[in-house]
Order: structure tokens, then C-alpha cells, then sequence
């Protein structure tokens, strides 16, 4: 497929703003994120922090009474109930644990396209600082993974906003970028966490996901998936057995549905390529392409227990995480 670097009529915003996003853009989002919420159906991490987990032990927040068994703390007693009951209980406690946040976005080619609002990547990046500014309002570690059709880098977890503007300017700055500098400086003092192929597939991505993301984890992948098989499945499923995962679908309306007259040119600068819509056969493929993705999405959610978000490139992305 080839992309359009814009076809939309001219909008208010500035071009710029369309192709690409700022730094600033992303730190400026800081504010609304505050009211939003995260996706997360329970807490498996292993270390103190501010959630109440499933695992029950010495905490702050009170569980249930049951009775007394051996090896039980005697401080943890119920008096009260035992009088009552004529029998002694002890109190159990629900241990808050930390939630790591693990952001996922995807950065290849395909994700460089926008007939109408934003290119699916300036969303996407928009999407992902929302969520790293959500979870640090939250008092969560932030960490995450950004790849592209040849480079993937993954930043490991860490605590406040340091940790959040690390992320935000990974994402401006183009891991080929960060590749490209490395290899000319002569020495490097932190050994760079990026892998470079001919091709890096979907499912060669989730597979370093799963690898470097901790159980406990609130995972967010944000993508067109394209490329989604059944080997990505099996990592998604892996991942799934020790994390939340939440899958934000990003995509273009031209995408989900072609003008049904008319013949549409699309460029990426240096190729053209020409759609004439009038021929039904190719326009019935071209629609049930992204309707069988966007299916084998839905099936996976539901049969895996994932959140699956869809956005479009003209909705507010903040609007969507709500």
C-alpha cells in the first residue's frame, strides 16, 4: 500500500501539526490527561505501590475476616467478631501493589497515512503520552516500546515524570534517528535496547514485548496491525496470561470505506499510485481487508479477555480514552 502524505482539504490546523508531532504538543497534554482513567481488570504486580492487588497479605486496605488459623498474626485478631461469633477471626488485608504501564506504538510505514485529521502516527503518538501522562498521575512506572519496519526500541519502566518525558521525546525522535547517532559515537555508555532486521514483522515485535514486559503489567499496544497472524495471537496470548492488555486500533476512514465514484490519487512524494473506485470488485476487497482486521481484532478481545479501542484519525483521542 502506499501513503498519502495528505489529501485532506485544508483544515485549521497548522500542516505541520498533521504529518507530525511536537514535543511540546505531547508535554501540553499533561493537563486533560489528568481526568482520564486507566484500563485494567486487576493488579499482579510484585511490588509495593499505590493499587490494591488480588494478592492478600499484611496491607491498608481491609479484605475479610476468617477464622483463625495457625501461624496467623495475632495482631490481625478481630476481637469484636470473635465475641460475637465464639470463635476466634483474624482480619485479612489486601496488599497495594504498583502497576507497571508498558506503552506499545507503532511506527511503520503504514501508520505515516492520513486522508482526513492526522496521520495515524501523530494520533497515535497523542494517544500514548495521554496514557503515560495518565499513569503518572496515577504514581505508576511508565516504560514502553516503539518500532518501526526495521527498529525496535523498548524503555524499561521508571517512576515520575522524568520517566514520562523520556518516552514523549522517544517518540518524537525517530529510533532510526537514535540508531543512526549511536553508530557514530565511539563509545556508548548504557548498551542501546535496539534491534535492527531487514523486515521486523508484527509478530516479531510482540515477541520482544512479551520478553521485556514484567507480569502485572498494564500493557497498551497502539496500531493498524497490519500483520496481525496467528503467531502474533500466540504473543498476544502469552502476554495476556500475565498482564492487562489493551489494543488501541488507529486507522484512516478512507481505510474502512472507499468513495464509491471516482478515481483518487495517493503519494508518498517519491511513488504515485492511482485508485479508480468504480471498479466494484477491487472495491469490495479493498473494504473487506480492514473489515476482516478489525473482526479477527474483535474475536481476539473477546476471546482473550483484551480492551480493544478503535480511533480514527479524526476523532479526539482524548475523547476516545474516555
Amino acid at each position: 500500500m502506499l501513503f498519502s502524505k495528505q489529501v485532506a482539504p485544508t483544515q485549521s490546523l497548522d500542516a505541520s501539526e498533521l504529518i507530525s508531532v511536537s514535543l511540546k504538543t505531547l508535554i501540553d497534554l499533561a493537563r486533560p490527561a489528568a481526568g482520564l482513567k486507566q484500563h485494567y481488570k486487576g493488579i499482579r504486580a510484585q511490588q509495593a505501590g499505590g493499587y490494591v492487588s488480588h494478592f492478600k497479605g499484611r496491607g491498608m486496605e481491609f479484605d475479610e475476616v476468617r477464622p483463625y488459623q495457625p501461624g496467623d498474626d495475632i495482631r490481625r485478631i478481630d476481637w469484636r467478631v470473635t465475641a460475637r461469633m465464639d470463635q476466634t477471626y483474624t482480619k485479612i488485608f489486601r496488599e497495594e501493589r504498583e502497576r507497571p504501564v508498558f506503552i506499545s506504538v507503532d511506527n511503520r510505514p503504514t501508520m505515516h497515512f492520513a486522508t482526513r485529521g492526522v496521520f495515524k502516527s501523530v494520533l497515535a503518538a497523542k494517544l500514548a503520552a495521554l496514557l503515560a501522562w495518565t499513569a503518572e498521575h496515577h504514581g505508576d512506572r511508565i516504560g514502553g516500546q516503539i518500532f518501526s519496519l526495521d527498529v525496535c526500541q523498548e524503555l524499561k519502566p521508571h517512576n515520575g515524570k522524568h520517566a514520562v518525558l523520556r518516552f514523549l521525546n522517544t517518540l518524537v525522535t525517530k529510533p532510526e534517528m537514535q540508531q543512526q547517532q549511536r553508530s557514530k559515537t565511539p563509545k556508548v555508555s548504557e548498551k542501546p535496547q535496539i534491534a535492527a532486521d531487514l523486515v521486523m514483522t508484527l509478530e516479531q515485535v510482540l515477541a520482544r514485548l512479551t520478553q521485556h514486559v514484567r507480569p502485572g503489567s498494564l500493557v497498551y499496544i497502539i496500531s493498524d496491525f497490519r500483520g496481525v497472524d496467528d503467531k502474533a495471537e500466540a504473543h498476544l496470548a502469552k502476554l495476556r496470561r500475565h498482564c492487562d492488555v489493551v489494543l488501541i486500533f488507529v486507522y484512516d476512514p478512507l481505510e474502512s470505506t472507499l468513495p464509491t465514484k471516482g478515481r483518487y490519487r495517493f503519494t508518498d512524494d517519491k511513488r504515485d499510485v492511482v485508485i479508480d473506485t468504480s471498479d466494484s470488485q477491487r472495491l469490495t476487497q479493498y473494504q473487506q481487508n480492514f473489515v476482516q482486521r478489525l473482526q479477527r481484532l474483535e474475536v481476539l478481545a473477546k476471546k482473550m479477555g483484551l480492551v480493544l479501542i478503535q480511533c480514527s484519525t479524526v476523532q479526539n483521542p482524548i475523547q476516545q480514552l474516555r
